[in-house]
């Protein structure tokens, strides 16, 4: 399980750096200079926001799984590669101020990465059984359910209003900005 979790914060650490590289230093010294890259650097913000619920919560999901197997190496594989669209998304959606396609790519690759995150959730599950802690902590996951219904509307506004999009992408951040406490439960539980 440690090389999993080495090998995955080793990706994300790079996800975030790319995306801070993608912001380019303005021309010129004065305050002014940085007002078009006030769009980039709230994009960034969101997706820095997003990269690190991930990787808070699947260091969460890693602590109590035992088992790997080599389905659960595909789906956290399958994870990463859709974490690692985030410079671009990101950087494309910052760059044209929030634009319909960009935002409608950026909500794909939101939704994509929620999807696979639950795939691994799902694998790790099975792999170690549905008594298995993490399969107890999980439960009911409202918020896992209602995550990806907000993106495919948010997705589908950017053919609309695009405020509407990056309103949903942030309360879906804000969501999930409070660690995920069901396994630290879980794991008080076990051991009382």
């Amino acid at each position: 399980m440690g090389r999993l979790e080495a090998f995955s914060d080793g990706v994300i650490a790079i996800i975030i750096t790319i995306m801070v590289l993608e912001m380019k230093v303005p021309h010129g010294d004065a305050v002014d200079s940085l007002r078009p890259l006030i769009p980039v650097f709230l994009s960034y913000v969101l997706s820095f926001v997003y990269v690190g619920i991930y990787w808070n919560n699947h260091h969460h999901m890693l602590h109590v799984s035992t088992k790997v197997s080599g389905a659960v190496l595909w789906a956290n594989l399958h994870l990463l590669f859709w974490l690692s669209l985030f410079p671009f998304a990101t950087g494309w959606m910052g760059e044209n101020h929030f634009a319909a396609m960009p935002s409608a790519l950026y909500g794909v690759v939101l939704l994509m990465a929620a999807i696979a995150y639950w795939m691994l959730q799902q694998t790790l599950i099975a792999s170690e059984g549905p008594a298995s802690l993490l399969g107890a902590a999980v439960g009911r996951d409202w918020k896992g359910k209602l995550s990806p219904l907000l993106y495919l509307v948010a997705i589908a506004s950017t053919l609309w209003v695009k405020w509407v999009a990056q309103t949903l992408y942030v309360l879906v951040a804000l969501l999930w900005l409070v660690p995920d406490r069901r396994i630290e439960h879980a794991l008080h539980d076990r051991k009382t």
